[in-house]
């Protein structure tokens, strides 16, 4: 009896072990097809980006054969024009610099006639003053846990100004003549390529990281706190800066974007009021700059700062017509339509349309509604694929106008104001609101779906909780990222594909507060500006 008393436990011990080893075997197979199924998600994913990629690679590569092409056509028509113009007698020999990727050359009597073949783009420029700014490394690693990616200058370094060139001093009205040459007297209207970017929304439940090597920052030269900041459309290295001291500078990038040299310095404070600039807008054609001001008191509305002008002076003309009729012009944008023309939002709640008319700097101004907002319009707008204007009101409103029929489009009211509106620049149909939701600043809408938001996401804030309206947003080339300022000191960027309603990674860029970092088109290289009155180049 004793031996069966013995070996019953032993029994039921075995019997056990043999138990919780086929539940462990479940348990391990369980994880093994979840895990497997986890990884073929994976693999899927990288896949579709590996096939988006070589699809970006080809339009690439397809532009680059196009405009190696283009410039060999160019260089042989100087050959054979130059060949053909040569004197039998005592030849000239003629020094031509192929090696910088600068277009910037000094105009040496060429002819302004308006049947010339050129476009020229004349900038009054003082002394160059070069920036050598301090380099200061990133750390641009990414967090395996998905929280957003600190990238912290080692330090703020501002770089110092140094003029090259004469030892005296000139005013900005004593200008040099610069000219940018594009072919063609007008730029002819290049349709963009549409590209499907909203079935990727929210696609991925980890961000993909963008690392900031260096950071650069120069100083902006303003004395009152910068508002706006605007790449030039036609040429790469130009760049301009607004201030609450009225004051427009331009600035062309140096190196690839390791420093900044000031062109000129302009006055663009209205006559009467000397109000600043409140927005600005470079006109397509990227030979002149349109701002927006005020309605109060009859004051000038438009200004626009002409850098084609004779004698290498930049004019600053206002426009005659007035049809905003009280308070701050919020907004001013170029509509990507065939024919120029821009829009603006006001105070008035009006969205006006600015048509251009046969004079030169004359422009006919057509409120496209005034009711349909019930207060302020903070942005606004163009689609592209329709004659669609966007505006968004602090009335919680945003609203598709259709200027071809005269009506509107779409109504859609939010639960929070609305601050800005802007289009993707790949995907004609998705475009981003700015709200002054805490944790839900930044929307996206296809206009397809009308009401419909396909993804919302936005940033805490450390130094306020209130959302201004001086923060603003600008998409990368590719369309696939958002930058946004902040009231904190850092850039916030967002990757349209990451599933999470936070950024997919933060950098630290300057001393106070962001208002805004745009991506630059062909140089890896974003520009910010901050309220600590300096501009900083961030290569990437």
């Amino acid at each position: 009896m004793s031996e069966l008393i013995v070996k019953k436990p032993k029994q039921e011990e075995e019997e056990e072990e043999e138990n919780g080893g086929c539940n462990s075997k479940d348990e391990q197979e369980e994880a093994l097809v979840a895990l497997i199924e986890h990884r073929t998600k994976e693999v899927q994913h990288l896949r579709q980006r590996i096939s988006y990629y070589k699809s970006q690679l080809e339009e690439a590569e397809k532009r680059l054969e196009d405009s190696q092409s283009k410039l060999a056509r160019l260089r042989s028509q100087d050959n054979v024009v130059s060949s053909r113009s040569s004197p039998a007698n005592g030849t000239k020999s003629v020094k031509v610099e192929r090696g910088s990727i600068s277009p910037v050359r000094i105009n040496e009597g060429s002819s302004r006639n308006k049947s010339q073949s050129r476009t020229e783009l004349l900038i009054p420029a003082v002394n160059p003053k070069i920036s050598e700014p301090i380099k200061s490394t990133w750390s641009g690693a990414k967090d395996p846990s998905g929280s957003s990616t600190q990238a912290s200058p080692a330090a703020h370094s501002i770089g110092i100004v140094k003029v090259k060139g004469e030892k005296s001093h000139r005013n900005s009205s004593d200008s040099e003549i610069v000219e940018v040459r594009h072919r063609g007297t007008k730029r002819k209207f290049e349709q963009k390529e549409h590209r499907e970017l909203i079935p990727l929304v929210r696609t991925s439940a980890s961000p993909a990281t963008i690392h900031c090597h260096t950071s650069n920052h120069v100083s902006s030269l303003h004395k009152r706190k910068l508002r706006s900041l605007s790449l030039n459309p036609v040429n790469e290295q130009l760049f301009v800066t607004s201030a609450l001291d009225g004051v427009i500078r331009l600035w062309q990038l140096q190196s690839r974007g390791s420093g900044a040299s000031l062109l000129s310095t302009t006055d663009c404070l209205s006559p009467k009021h000397r109000r600043w600039p409140e927005d600005i807008a470079w006109h397509p054609q990227g030979n002149s700059l349109f701002s927006a001001h005020t309605a109060d008191s009859g004051d000038s509305q438009i200004s626009v700062l002409n850098l084609n002008k004779t004698k290498g002076r930049a004019c600053v003309t206002f426009l005659d017509d007035k049809p905003h009729v009280k308070g701050i012009i919020n907004s001013i944008i170029f509509l990507p339509w065939e024919n120029p023309c821009f829009a603006t939002g006001g105070s008035d709640h009006a969205v006006v349309l600015w048509s251009e008319r046969d004079a030169e700097d004359s422009w006919k101004p057509k409120a496209l509604h005034r009711n349909l907002h019930s207060s302020a319009v903070m942005g606004v707008a163009g689609m592209q694929q329709k004659q669609i204007v966007l505006s968004a009101g602090a009335d919680k409103r945003i609203i598709g106008f259709d200027a071809g029929v005269g009506r509107a489009d779409f109504k859609h009211q939010i639960e929070s104001k609305c601050m800005s509106v802007l289009p993707n620049p790949c995907d004609f149909n998705l475009f981003m609101v700015q709200t002054g939701t805490p944790g839900r600043q930044l929307r996206l809408y296809d206009i397809r779906l009308r009401q419909t938001e396909i993804h919302a996401f936005g940033w805490k804030q450390e130094s306020s909780e209130s959302q201004s309206a001086l923060i603003n947003q600008s998409w990368s080339p590719d369309g696939l990222y958002i930058t946004s300022g902040s009231a904190d000191p850092v850039i916030h960027l967002f990757d349209i594909r990451y599933s999470a309603n936070k950024p997919s990674q933060s950098i630290r860029a300057h001393q106070k507060r962001v208002f805004k970092a745009v991506w630059h088109y062909s140089h890896p290289l974003l520009i910010s500006i901050s309220s600590d009155l300096n501009i900083g180049l961030h290569k990437i």
